[in-house]
């Protein structure tokens, strides 16, 4: 079957997937962010209001801080429980809508503690309600990663590993993973190095971010230091094909989101992003949508770009999904079903 002929026939949104990479805050609704700064007399950002979504015009300090601020101001919306399960629940609806089968949100608990009695209540809150809306018909199916920020001590790290090891388990509001997120050309990689080993241990996923904003060679030290099962992005990899070599051989997942790597200016337009190239490398790809509510798509429009800009043709996009779920931590039944209605979405 041509590309040509495939591309316009079956619906992306129809498409059985899972969704990897998305953050707690980031994945608010922007109405959601307005409605929640109205309630708590928050005055929001014009880019959060009506100059949405913004643009951040460089992958440089500049373009970073600007981001950094403008998710600030969204996450000084959410001030208590059910703030935060507004959060979860409309992230399921959404993502089941867009035709996930299985979702994995992840959450520093360290920004909510102080509205809810500290790190351990936050992490409840969550997972509580995780649980009862992955029961609610059209709703994905949700785990949930805690992660460690990079703009803190390590030893800040290991406490959230040894509180996510107390819930690790398997299937819907649980704690599936462990990640490291944050402006990546912050820290010691390798001083977490004992937080991951903690969450290893535990049975979690290791799941850092690395290979955004920096090159290759961080994505050889996340790999010596962290020993990954998926990295957050890591499409810069392609910048040196021993280090792809060794992602592709190590079976590391790529959480890679197109949306927001042009949004930071990692890439000039999407064509940029060099999805092509890692597939062709064999790597096992994950389309995410990182933070919908800075930059303004959900996870459809990756699937829907990795058609119409990098010219996948069906096929490619079934192989797309099926990477997904692949490289999930979602219960091996979720997974046999979604990947049987990938193949049924294939042939109708």
């Amino acid at each position: 079957m041509s590309e040509a002929t495939a591309a316009p026939q079956r619906s992306v949104t129809d498409l059985p997937k899972a969704h990897l990479h998305l953050h707690f805050t980031g994945s608010m609704r922007v109405e959601t962010v307005r409605d929640l700064a109205e309630q708590h007399g928050i005055r929001l950002p014009a880019a959060l209001t009506h100059d949405w979504p913004p643009h951040l015009e460089a992958a440089d300090d500049r373009g970073w801080f600007r981001f950094q601020r403008l998710y600030d101001s969204a996450r000084a919306c959410v001030r208590g429980e059910a703030d935060m399960r507004r959060i979860v629940r409309e992230a399921a609806l959404d993502d089941g809508a867009e035709g996930s089968r299985w979702l994995e949100l992840q959450i520093d608990p360290t920004s909510y503690a102080p509205f809810v009695g500290g790190i351990t209540p936050a992490i409840e809150i969550v997972l509580d309600e995780a649980r009862v809306v992955s029961a609610q018909p059209g709703a994905a199916q949700v785990g949930v990663i805690v992660a460690a920020s990079r703009m803190r001590h390590p030893l800040e790290a290991r406490t959230l590993a040894r509180v996510a090891a107390r819930y690790a388990g398997s299937g819907p509001g649980a704690v599936v993973g462990f990640g490291l997120s944050n402006d990546e050309r912050r820290g010691v990689t390798a001083e977490f190095g004992p937080a991951f080993a903690i969450a290893d241990r535990a049975g979690l996923a290791l799941l850092p971010h690395a290979g955004e904003l920096l090159g290759a060679q961080a994505v050889a030290e996340t790999l010596d230091s962290l020993r990954p099962d998926r990295l957050g992005h890591g499409v810069r990899s392609v910048e040196d094909p021993a280090v792809l070599d060794r992602v592709v051989a190590a079976g590391v997942a790529l959480e890679v989101c197109p949306g927001s790597n042009v949004a930071l200016g990692v890439y000039e337009d999407a064509q940029e992003v060099p999805l092509r190239q890692l597939l062709a490398a064999g790597a096992t790809v994950a389309l995410g949508a990182d933070d919908p509510v800075i930059f303004g798509s959900r996870l459809a429009q990756q699937y829907a770009t990795a058609r119409e800009v990098h010219g996948m043709d069906d096929a490619g996009l079934a192989e797309l999904a099926l990477g997904s779920l692949r490289a999930s931590r979602a219960p091996s039944d979720v997974v046999a079903a979604a990947v049987s209605d990938v193949e049924a979405w294939l042939r109708g």
